[in-house]
């Protein structure tokens, strides 16, 4: 296709779960991409089983549908704060965003981060309200938060007038007359995604040229083929590419040094539907696929003639938390996995932070450590879980928070806005926790979108406030509170925050739990592991219910004699095992802990597994 009039991209920006996916599922499939007797599958952009399983997006994703002679590229982008940099990374490949809001739950924090990001861009935006089947949607009212929202952000009057789509991308219809949402609702069908297809063509623009005299590609995304190698996939910006083609890619070495490689294009693809179509050659404005080079990275630009002038690098927002991934050194390492060396982990995290341009790799004095630099918890344990599936074992650390100095020396943190959606009747206890992790309260008002019983809170707080706050947050919520939050910037340092105030209860030697050695060790704390499970000396087995460390025995069997009792025992079993997911881990672990992973376990555990080497005491494990 030569003629940009008949190409529209366009990205869907939401906060998680405001059913971005889901819209995209009724955009295929009634653009005509399924066959007859192809088979649909919901969220079918969620290709990742951690997407499937958790229910998020995680990774940006490229889809394609035809309207008459017109051809929509489609970005489906994640939902969550921490997955921001495959946002940033994808504006440039495209000209308008749908911009996805609740229809009860109104903007929420990564609504406003995302939105500010298009904005930048200079892209065209359609406010999309979903879910307006709901019986607490306000859709009236999240238009008016949407619009202040725009003007906070210092939209032009140009993005500030933009066009509004009521849709239920459950059902797959939509309207743009907010008085016909009601007859919708109650005659499901009548209706279908056209409106929203006409808009798209009506309001997004056309791709435009750089002005380059040759052709140019920036690399916004990355894939492999086990066929043809790395896949380069991006924008044409200028010109065109064509297979069998000399192209040069210029990007930068790993010290940050430009380089220039040449290399021929060896196949070409675009998007149609859900599958690559291999095409003779990319046009002006289309997103598609190159192969031929195994050392494109994104951010790279790839031009046809060596002298025409790179476009600017991909940027995202810079990592707020550190956390240390180290080659596993326990008694049980290589029993369940691959106890892999240090190079081997090199290598596997140079690979991930090549494909993710919002993580980074430092190096460390230990030759067998290595410090991932992210966005939040949840990247790392994606990260992780991705890892422990492919058979590795290793060991990482507490996430850590990254500081920056201000011109007068002062040390300052960043600093996040979390939003909180609770019932009212837990305010009380929520606001003291919050506050006892230096949070300020900054916005107190009824949740309309969830009934009266509900509240809104927005908190500033520091970064470190947040680290392992969501299982402490949902326990007093009883899992009915909702909890979402984003970077800000960064402040002056809050001064010394206690993260975990309980201590734990460690094994004092190896072997296996038993269940009368457990038995006995219940009055103490809460436990992490049942009976029959291996365990070495220095290994976590549960939580003190006092502030200090407690070394004890899990592997006490009882003593057996050949007197016999007079009367029955009684059967006695364990009252409850509070089960440690890696998220759960990654909250719960202090300064002095890791956590072992392997396919099969997650372990907690001390750095120094010796107990005569260590103290239990609070204040030597948190200084």
């Amino acid at each position: 296709m030569s003629n940009t009039d008949k190409i529209r991209n366009v990205c869907i920006i939401a906060h998680v779960d405001h059913g971005k996916t889901t819209l995209v599922d009724f955009l295929l499939r009634q653009a005509g991409t399924f066959q007859s007797h192809e088979k649909m599958t919901d969220r079918v952009m969620d290709s990742m089983d951690l997407e499937r399983e958790r229910g998020i997006t995680i990774l940006a994703k490229n889809t394609s549908v035809r309207m008459g002679s017109t051809k929509i590229n489609i970005v489906d982008t994640p939902g969550h704060a921490d997955f921001g940099g495959e946002v940033e990374r994808i504006m440039g490949m495209v000209d308008g965003a749908l911009l996805l809001v609740d229809a009860a739950e109104g903007p929420l924090p990564q609504t406003r981060f995302v939105l500010r990001k298009a904005l930048s861009q200079g892209l065209k935006i359609i406010l999309v309200i979903n879910k307006v089947d709901r019986p607490d949607a306000r859709t009236e009212e999240v238009v008016n938060q949407a619009f202040d929202l725009f003007v906070e952000l210092g939209a032009t009057d140009e993005q500030a007038d933009f066009p509004i789509v009521y849709t239920c991308a459950r059902d797959g219809w939509c309207t743009m007359d907010s008085d016909k949402i009601a007859d919708l609702i109650e005659d499901k069908g009548t209706e279908s995604l056209k409106p929203l297809f006409d808009l798209i063509l009506d309001t997004v623009p056309p791709p435009k040229t750089s002005g380059s005299s040759g052709s140019q590609m920036l690399i916004s995304n990355l894939s492999y083929s086990d066929y043809v190698g790395r896949l380069a996939i991006g924008r044409v910006s200028a010109g065109s590419f064509a297979k069998g083609q000399k192209v040069s890619r210029h990007g930068i070495n790993s010290a940050g040094a430009p380089v220039v490689e040449n290399f021929t294009v060896t196949q070409l693809y675009t998007y149609e539907g859900l599958a690559l179509t291999e095409v003779p050659t990319l046009a002006l404005g289309d997103i598609g696929v190159i192969a031929g080079s195994e050392l494109t990275e994104i951010g790279d630009t790839l031009v046809d003639i060596p002298a025409t002038t790179p476009l600017p690098r991909i940027s995202v927002e810079l990592p707020t938390l550190g956390m240390v991934f180290m080659v596993n050194s326990s008694p049980l390492a290589g029993q369940e996995g691959e106890a892999i060396q240090s190079r081997k982990l090199r290598d596997r995290l140079i690979r991930e932070v090549r494909q993710n341009v919002a993580l980074r790799l430092e190096e460390s004095s230990a030759t067998d450590q290595f410090r991932i630099l992210g966005r939040g918890e949840l990247q790392f344990a994606i990260l992780i879980e991705q890892m422990r599936r492919e058979g590795f074992e290793f060991m990482v650390g507490k996430p850590t928070v990254l500081y920056k100095t201000d011109a007068s020396g002062d040390r300052l943190e960043p600093m996040e806005l979390a939003v909180l959606d609770l019932p009212s009747k837990y305010t009380g206890d929520v606001t003291a926790m919050f506050q006892r992790r230096k949070g300020i309260l900054v916005k107190h008002e009824a949740a309309a979108g969830h009934g009266s019983d509900r509240v809104r809170l927005e908190f500033e707080i520091p970064t470190r406030g947040l680290l392992g706050v969501r299982s402490h947050y949902l326990t007093i919520t009883r899992g009915e509170g909702l909890f979402s939050s984003h970077i800000t910037d960064y402040g002056p340092h809050k001064g010394v925050l206690a993260h975990r105030l309980v201590g734990a209860l460690i094994s004092d030697r190896s072997g296996e739990t038993v269940e009368y050695g457990l038995l006995g060790l219940e009055d103490r704390g809460v436990l992490f592991l049942g009976p029959g499970v291996p365990v070495y000396e220095g290994m976590i087995i549960g939580e003190n219910s006092k502030d200090n460390d407690m070394n004890v025995n899990p592997c006490r069997e009882k003593k057996l004699t050949n007197i016999r009792a007079a009367h029955a025992e009684l059967l006695v079993t364990l009252s409850g095992i509070r089960k440690m997911s890696l998220e759960r881990c990654i909250e719960w672990i202090d300064e002095d802990e890791y956590i072992e992973v392997t396919p099969k376990s997650i372990r907690l555990r001390k750095k120094v597994l010796q107990g005569n080497l260590r103290s239990v005491k609070r204040a030597d494990r948190v200084n």
